[in-house]
């Protein structure tokens, strides 16, 4: 276990955004950038076209008059899935008489637009269900790739785990573009997300371990920005190829290449101090003063030295100990998170405020009004609303703080959607308003406990914690599409239920320490610590 070794302030004697960090950074954004796309994709996979009924008796004939005769209509619109019986006698006539319009049928095939859809590939007429399920287990993936994934970064590292994840994205990925039936899709739907989707989590960690308290945020704006860049490409790509198999191919492609990262990216120097790789860790920091053009004290790297020097004096120890100390690094810092009462109830305050998050998000989204024009204009647009909110971010939480913040935009976010449900249907701009700055600020929330959550965990389980609450985030992404069903009982009652969410997630947030300026943590002990500085919250103690 690594010691107050201070590394925080040899980053600052580095530069926050020396040459070392923006080579580093820029090598990083890559991957976020793919995540960006990777993590929407399945929503034009499989997108939802429009289809009838296939009239055997009917079809090909010049003119479509006959429609209204062998399909009702539901709302002044043609149905979907319903068709009225044919009259045997009349065989493949297609007039009034040929259909008994006081019988309908379940429709048996389909006639679909010209539309590219996976809906259409594998004949998901009328089965919505389906069509949403690619979606779900893409989500369902991610239950198991973030925590895998933050297993594989703490035990074998963060570049190591960047680079496998990212395979992972790429093969499976690449290979679901050929799918030749409905279940291979959700396969490799599955396995794509299962064993990829943690590479945004671990180059997140990364960067926010490359540089110091005063860097954190603004570096996590640069990350956020070019994940959404990641959103609208998407949308970009997929209007111009209008096929999801070419669309597939043309993101994958490049993640394969990340598996490069293993020896061209520099490893966490506290992830390696943190397993006692000090020599490492002093070669890597020699490395960023040679490019930022510094001279580091001799006093900050004293305590360096002193460490390697202590390491090698107990290394005949570790090795007459060597199966028990593995069997300990693999179980003793989760033994103490669990033990510790106090990251126990941070764990689950941060794993709430993560749930509130994405509930809200994806819920706002899906039960607003919806944006007319074009599909992929609007996905576009609404991507690029992130951004002023991630500016913002970066504005406001190192001058007020991370819990100011918090607190603030949840109680605005709970404010706006209770707002939002009682406002008169006919109020369409005003909605649309409330919607947006709804959205502007869960974003900012968002964008938020991310950072937080990176800054209140120790080195040596972060990415392993910050996956946990990043897994069970994924509940409220899971939950938000089934709000629109709350409307069968009060249609207010979906927005109610976001803004109930968004109000109790800021009172939970005064329960925790305040974080801005605060080194991070190397060892639990130091994480608790937090809690008892002047600015931290009494009740954590």
């Amino acid at each position: 276990m690594a010691k107050d070794i201070g590394l925080d302030s040899i980053l600052q004697e580095l530069g926050a955004f020396g040459k070392y960090n923006i080579v580093n950074y820029a090598i990083l954004l890559f991957p976020v950038f793919l995540a960006g796309m990777y993590g929407s994709i399945y929503i034009f996979e499989a997108p939802d076209i429009d289809y009838r009924c296939k009239i055997t008796q009917c079809e090909g004939l010049n003119n479509t008059s006959w429609l209204s005769n062998a399909i009702p209509k539901e709302k002044d619109v043609l149905s979907r899935c319903m068709k009225y019986k044919h009259i045997d006698n009349y065989n493949y006539s297609c007039s009034v008489d040929s259909f008994n319009t006081s019988i309908t049928e379940v429709c048996e095939e389909y006639e679909y637009s010209d539309e590219n859809s996976a809906v259409k590939d594998f004949d998901l007429g009328c089965q919505n269900w389906k069509r949403t399920l690619i979606g779900t287990v893409h989500n369902a993936g991610l239950f198991l790739s973030l925590p895998l994934t933050g297993y594989i970064s703490d035990r074998f590292g963060r570049k190591f785990a960047l680079s496998i994840a990212s395979l992972m994205n790429g093969t499976f990925g690449f290979l679901r573009s050929f799918s030749t039936n409905y279940v291979m899709m959700l396969a490799f739907e599955f396995l794509e997300a299962g064993l990829g989707a943690g590479a945004y989590s671990t180059a997140f960690v990364l960067a926010m371990e490359l540089v110091g308290p005063k860097g954190r945020v603004f570096g996590n704006t640069i990350i956020n920005a070019v994940y959404v860049s990641g959103l609208m490409t998407l949308a970009a790509l997929s209007w111009w190829l209008q096929s999801w198999r070419h669309l597939l191919r043309i993101i994958y492609i490049p993640a394969v290449f990340v598996i490069s990262y293993i020896w061209i990216l520099n490893e966490s120097i506290r992830w390696l101090l943190s397993k006692g790789r000090t020599e490492e860790a002093i070669d890597i920091l020699k490395k960023a003063a040679k490019m930022n053009k510094v001279q580091l004290s001799e006093e900050a790297l004293t305590p360096l030295y002193e460490l390697k020097k202590l390491n090698e004096d107990h290394e005949s120890e570790k090795q007459k100990d060597d199966i028990t100390s593995k069997v300990e690094e693999k179980t003793s810092n989760f033994v103490k998170v669990i033990r510790s009462s106090v990251m126990r109830k941070r764990l689950a305050i941060c794993s709430f405020l993560w749930i509130t998050c994405t509930f809200v998000y994806y819920g706002l989204s899906i039960n607003s009004v919806s944006l007319g024009g074009n599909k992929y204009i609007n996905f576009m647009l609404v991507a690029f609303a992130e951004i002023p909110a991630n500016i913002v971010c970066f504005l406001v939480l190192d001058r007020f703080g991370r819990k100011k913040v918090l607190i603030i935009t949840y109680v605005l976010s709970a404010c706006l959607c209770i707002g939002l449900s009682f406002l008169p249907k006919d109020q369409k701009w005003l909605s649309l308003v409330l919607y947006l700055s709804g959205k502007f600020s869960i974003t900012v929330s968002y964008s938020s406990v991310y950072i937080y959550v990176s800054e209140v965990f120790p080195t040596s389980v972060r990415q392993s914690l910050l996956a946990v609450c990043s897994s069970l985030g994924r509940v409220g992404s899971t939950l938000a599409p089934l709000t629109p069903l709350l409307t069968l009982y009060y249609h207010n009652l979906p927005a109610i239920f976001f803004g109930s969410m968004a109000l109790a997630a800021s009172l939970l947030v005064f329960t925790l320490p305040e974080t801005i300026n605060v080194a991070l943590p190397d060892t639990i002990e130091e994480a608790e610590m937090i809690s008892k500085r002047k600015h931290g919250s009494d009740n954590e103690r």
